[in-house]
């Protein structure tokens, strides 16, 4: 037998095998049950993944990088409106009551002026314009005229952001200086005829007294960050040197040499004056110059001073002068009885012998 011939009865005899073993397997197998006739879902037989019954879900972008993200959103800086620093209905009530009590002194000193002759009222009309000037300096102040508005530029610091800036309008009373300016000046000359000054010291004190209340104007508009502010307010204190260096200097000397009883009342007077002129600077840097009094707690200061340096400083000054005769300063002349006849022009009067 060939090798082709055994190799084809190996594979009949194969088959034939096969054939054997299938029907072996399905000789009890009815038809129905080798085909049911309702067919299984396919997730009985192979079971379907929970993951793959997951409803789908939709992402927000947005959503996402809010979730992963670690930057912080971006700060933003909204600018800061302009602050004013104004007088209220508190300030504006001091300012009328201040006005009320220099008119009543006003009243009261021109009533004093007519019980003693006109050669003997050169103390009484220099205080009397005093309070004058100050009456008319508070109803000005009091009705909302002789002020304007001082810019100041506020920087803001910030943790995470740019600093940024504001302006601050605060309210200064020019008026105030304009008071200062005249009723200064005749104050000094209180002193001075008290004391007996000669002219050419009565002159160096009115000229710093009244540079010293300008420069102090000027500081109260001087630019921040600039010479201007504090410079100006440098000047205005050398020049109240000078003036406490001709009131404590030469005036005192001069009011001892009139006796002792007016040397110390004019120590008592002019140490109380220079106490109060004293405390007008400090007054000044608290509150325009740093700022850090509101314009009400500045206005009730200037009040409480200009009452003490003006009325009360008037009525101790003219109620000692009459009673002490060594004060006196009697004037004759043009201040008692004017132009006499012989100053007097004559006009279409031809001269004798012409």
């Amino acid at each position: 037998m060939t090798t082709s011939s055994r190799q084809a009865g190996a594979i009949e005899s194969s088959a034939r095998s096969s054939s054997e073993l299938a029907a072996a397997l399905f000789k009890n197998v009815s038809p129905s049950a080798a085909l049911p006739s309702h067919p299984q879902p396919l997730s009985s037989i192979h079971p379907i993944p929970s993951s793959i019954h997951a409803p789908a879900m939709i992402v927000d972008p947005v959503e996402a990088f809010k979730a992963t993200s670690s930057v912080a959103p971006i700060p933003t800086v909204v600018p800061s409106l302009p602050e004013y620093e104004t007088v209220t209905e508190t300030g504006t009530r001091a300012l009328w009551a201040v006005f009320v009590l220099m008119l009543l002194s006003m009243i009261v000193f021109v009533g004093l002026s007519w019980t003693v002759p006109i050669s003997k009222r050169l103390y009484h009309v220099v205080t009397t314009l005093i309070v004058t000037f100050a009456s008319l300096s508070y109803f000005a102040m009091a009705t909302g005229h002789g002020i304007s508005y001082h810019r100041t530029t506020v920087t803001d610091s910030h943790r995470h952001v740019p600093d940024t800036t504001h302006d601050v309008y605060r309210q200064v009373y020019w008026a105030r200086y304009v008071d200062w300016s005249l009723t200064t000046p005749l104050l000094l000359l209180d002193l001075a005829l008290l004391a007996g000054l000669s002219g050419g010291h009565i002159l160096l004190a009115i000229v710093a007294d009244v540079i010293m209340v300008l420069t102090g104007l000027f500081a109260a508009y001087g630019t921040e960050g600039t010479p201007q502010k504090w410079g100006w307010y440098a000047i205005a204190c050398i020049a109240y040197l000078v003036v406490i260096w001709m009131l404590a200097v030469h005036g005192r000397a001069n009011a001892m040499a009139k006796g002792g009883k007016v040397g110390k009342f004019f120590a008592s007077i002019a140490g109380f004056t220079l106490v109060i002129w004293t405390i007008y600077p400090i007054v000044w840097g608290v509150a325009d110059g740093s700022r850090k009094m509101s314009v009400d707690q500045e206005i009730i200061a200037y009040a409480v001073l200009d009452l003490l340096a003006k009325p009360v400083f008037g009525a101790w000054l003219l109620f000692t002068h009459q009673s002490m005769p060594e004060t006196q300063v009697e004037l004759g002349g043009f201040w008692t009885h004017g132009v006499s006849s012989e100053g007097a022009i004559r006009v279409g009067e031809d001269d004798e012998g012409a």
